[in-house]
């Protein structure tokens, strides 16, 4: 046994003579370390740097799987996550079983089909263009390629948190200014806030988790005042949703060199599950990316599936149109029974729930008749709960068990709204 392993873990029980001798190890050396049960690791936390061991772990929405073992319950809605309800595109379904013939092979590693379906649809050249798992993926690949310890970079708060963590993760130094009063990216305060020695700008728009979004103005008067040096992130996951406001600034509008847009097809295009995202840049911003890119991602079966999304325009379209259908209906539901909702133009609203308590309680209260929420204290919104837009029926659940709780509810926390 090495230093190194002795070190690591603590002694176990005795481990069978029987097994060493058929594993061919030594059964004296191995005498009291019990390779059945898991090793208790000791001192682990040395090895993680500072800055990784002050992050917190990003939690995601709950699973209706898990919900369904803890209360015993038949009827879920998954309210949680913004995915979309109406699931993938037919199209895409079809692709699965041709692409997943090939799956004992690697991927193509240049993702030439859905570059090539990609710069068509945009008018670009496939050097323009980055995939990753997720936007996150391609979040990963620029702090890594672009960051380093001390760099600045300047945000908002209450905005996606998973770039903050990847910001955080390199140790560089994280910059937030407050949002508006109306929950959206304050652009005055973000140039009063840019210095020599900022890096990257990011900007969610629109915003997760708020539901808001910057005006072609704002994006204009923003883009005047960054300097050549500093990067600037447009990250559009909810792109799909939004586009159709009269003054929503598409990125594509927007092909400076210090640009890089990031989009999903885990939203709209209903492909959360095989995580794959994709980047709009110059050229030389993706070949610096691609220096630090894992090989071989995204995999074969979402790059497929992938392509047969974007020619689907009828399911997206069909996607966008009830979204909005079910958001408005939503959104004038929370209005009359006595909340503010926060205008949205994604497919999720967020709305004030009192207090921390009155959080977690709303948020307990309802998944005890199965409808899964978000509440947002660990995106900074402390007291804020975020409802997915979902099928007209899940709504009808999500409406049904508000009414539910909501005398009980309003008894404890009604007059703290």
């Amino acid at each position: 046994m090495n230093r190194l392993f002795r070190a690591l873990y603590e002694p176990q029980p005795i481990m069978p003579d029987a097994i060493c001798q058929g594993l061919g190890y030594d059964g004296k050396a191995l005498k009291k370390i019990d390779l059945t049960r898991s090793f208790k690791v000791k001192h682990f936390h040395r090895l993680l740097p500072p800055h990784i061991r002050s992050l917190q772990t990003y939690r995601a929405g709950k699973p209706a799987e898990e919900l369904a073992r803890e209360k015993n319950l038949s009827r879920i809605s998954k309210l949680a996550s913004n995915e979309n309800p109406y699931g993938s595109s037919p199209l895409a379904l079809s692709a699965m079983k041709a692409a997943s013939k090939n799956v004992h092979r690697y991927p193509d590693t240049g993702a030439f089909a859905l570059k090539n379906e990609l710069a068509t649809r945009w008018n670009l050249k496939q050097d323009n263009i980055i995939l990753g798992d997720g936007s996150e993926g391609i979040m990963t690949y620029i702090t890594r390629a672009l960051l380093g310890p001390g760099d600045e970079v300047l945000t908002s708060e209450n905005s996606f948190i998973g770039f903050s963590i990847m910001a955080k993760s390199v140790a560089a130094d994280l910059k937030t200014v407050p949002m508006t009063d109306d929950f959206r990216f304050d652009i005055k305060a973000l140039k009063k806030h840019l210095t020599e020695k900022t890096k990257i700008i990011y900007i969610a728009n629109p915003n997760n988790p708020t539901g808001t979004y910057i005006s072609v103005s704002e994006i204009d008067d923003l883009m005047s005042a960054v300097p050549k040096r500093c990067l600037v992130i447009l990250d559009e996951a909810y792109f799909e949703f939004a586009r159709s406001c009269p003054d929503y600034p598409d990125s594509m509008d927007y092909r400076h060199d210090n640009v890089i847009t990031l989009r999903t097809f885990s939203k709209a295009y209903g492909l959360a599950g095989l995580r794959i995202g994709y980047g709009f840049a110059h050229e030389d911003l993706i070949d610096g990316l691609m220096k630090v890119k894992p090989p071989f991602g995204p995999n074969s079966v979402a790059q497929a599936l992938a392509v047969a999304a974007v020619r689907d325009s009828t399911h997206l379209e069909k996607t966008v149109r009830c979204n909005l259908e079910q958001r408005e209906r939503t959104f004038a539901f929370l209005q009359k029974i006595g909340f503010y909702p926060i205008p949205s133009v994604t497919n999720f609203i967020a709305f004030k729930a009192a207090n921390p308590e009155g959080e977690a309680a709303m948020f307990d209260d309802l998944l005890e008749l199965g409808v899964i929420v978000r509440p947002l204290s660990s995106h900074g919104m402390t007291g804020f709960i975020r409802v997915s837009i979902g099928t007209s029926e899940e709504m009808d659940h999500f409406i049904s068990a508000m009414e539910e709780i909501l005398p009980s509810w309003r008894n404890r926390f009604g007059s703290e709204m």
